[in-house]
């Protein structure tokens, strides 16, 4: 057996064994994983398919009535037929399950897809309102470290001490900055935002795109607990298809407006901009797509659009607000006092003394994965935060319930004290038996509850 596959039987047994705590990961559905590794990783499909008008109330085109429209073919390729027909499918279902009027199924990532929107509404220089990355933001929303942040003048926004967006500043920026884009989004934000005000604030500011990465909580819109920005006047939603989503690892733009040809250039207004983005993922930023995993997101947004999937998201809020109470309980000070969304932000160094990554660390050992992850006021650096982001979504999956988030609040507390008592040095050198003793009770936590697919 080739090597790489003996790794990746390591990998199935560690996730087997273990409990995942990351909030941007999650465990798809044996038919998901099945078609992301069909023999559509064979099929090179540049351009797009012929199409028209299937949103989410409008008929879905067949390819009878797609020839009898004369609608024409946007592949570059040959031998689409298969392939057209599912991403149409992808597309129909995405549009059908967040209320938009286009999606488009090809982005390989959320940053690709965020770069995308930039590049079709923005020209180089044009400025972008979005959420500061020690507030909670994204590496994409203008991360000095990034390509679009020397393409662009990112301004950033930042939250209140309730660790909530301060809409007064966001509206003060705006008001001065006039940006082309204002955008909502984040990685790292217990609240839900006010997308009404918002959409206020942006009328101030002629010409704005209102664009809001939803990555982390898309599956909770889908499921009903979450606003959808889409229905308060936002023109674009942004999204991976993994996290909360449970699909395959891929972006997702969806947008409101009018849906065309992306092979004649259109006028560059607002009612335009699901062509605009078209055209500014292939070939603006974008080559061919991954058919397979274009076949895979149309599987996941089908599994999405089931009525089990609204009670999932509802048992995510309700895990995730279990789990933080839990946490409190045992000590731990949160970021925002708790959470409204699946994900918690654990301030580590105030709670206990100790640094986010140090934790991390700790908690690897005993098979409970979270990541560091920085405050919005924090000092240590990327690499040794004060605090830890964790959440429910993969728990949720594995049928995890409220129960089980005291158990794991506790366990977490026993780590604690290892941390506490024994120092890093030792604790990640030989932490004796009591590491051991967890990491039985850990794993036996999750064999009770088998991950799908595997």
């Amino acid at each position: 057996m080739d090597q790489v596959f003996k790794l990746i039987d390591k990998e199935k047994q560690r996730q087997r064994e273990g409990l995942e705590l990351i909030p941007s990961e999650n465990y798809v559905s044996k038919e998901v994983l099945t078609a992301a590794g069909s023999i559509l990783t064979n099929k090179y499909s540049e351009g797009y398919p012929s199409f028209k008008g299937i949103g989410e109330n409008k008929e879905f085109w067949t390819d009878e009535k797609i020839a009898k429209e004369k609608l024409g073919n946007y592949r570059y390729y040959g031998g689409q037929e298969n392939v057209d027909r599912i991403e149409r499918l992808a597309i129909s279902r995405a549009c059908k399950l967040f209320h938009a009027d286009h999606a488009n199924v090809q982005p390989h990532s959320g940053a690709n897809a965020n770069e995308a929107v930039y590049w079709a509404w923005c020209r180089p220089g044009d400025t972008i309102l979005a959420m500061s990355l020690p507030a909670g933001g994204h590496l994409t929303h203008g991360a000095p470290v990034t390509r679009s942040a020397h393409i662009y003048k990112f301004v950033g926004y930042g939250v209140d001490e309730s660790g909530d967006i301060d809409y007064k500043e966001l509206e003060r920026i705006a008001i001065e900055e006039q940006p082309k884009i204002i955008l909502i989004g984040f990685s790292a934000f217990m609240k839900v935002p006010d997308f009404k005000r918002v959409a206020s604030i942006a009328k101030k500011v002629p010409g704005c795109l209102l664009m809001a990465d939803m990555a982390h909580v898309a599956g909770l819109i889908a499921g009903g607990v979450h606003p959808n920005p889409l229905d308060y006047g936002f023109h674009v939603m942004t999204t991976t298809t993994h996290k909360t989503l449970r699909g395959p690892r891929g972006g997702l733009i969806l947008s409101k407006g009018n849906v065309a040809s992306p092979l004649k250039k259109p006028e560059h207004c607002l009612e335009n901009i699901p062509i605009l983005i078209d055209r500014a993922v292939f070939p603006g930023t974008q080559g061919g797509p991954l058919e397979h995993i274009v076949a895979a997101k149309a599987v996941a947004f089908g599994e999405a659009l089931k009525p089990e999937f609204e009670d999932y998201a509802k048992r995510i809020v309700k895990n995730a607000k279990a789990l933080a109470k839990a946490l409190q309980k045992e000590g731990f000070i949160l970021q925002g006092g708790g959470t409204e969304n699946h994900l918690i932000l654990i301030n580590i160094k105030e709670s206990f003394g100790i640094d986010g990554k140090f934790f991390e660390r700790a908690l690897d050992r005993v098979g409970l994965n979270l990541n560091a992850n920085a405050l919005p006021t924090d000092k240590g650096g990327a690499f040794r935060p004060s605090g830890v982001r964790l959440g429910t979504p993969a728990i949720t999956t594995r049928g995890l319930n409220e129960k089980d988030m005291e158990i794991i609040a506790h366990l977490m507390r026993r780590v604690i004290d290892i941390c506490v008592g024994l120092g890093e040095e030792s604790l990640l050198g030989d932490a004796g038996d009591e590491l051991a003793n967890i990491k039985n009770e850990v794993k036996e936590l999750a064999l009770k509850h088998p991950v799908p697919g595997i």
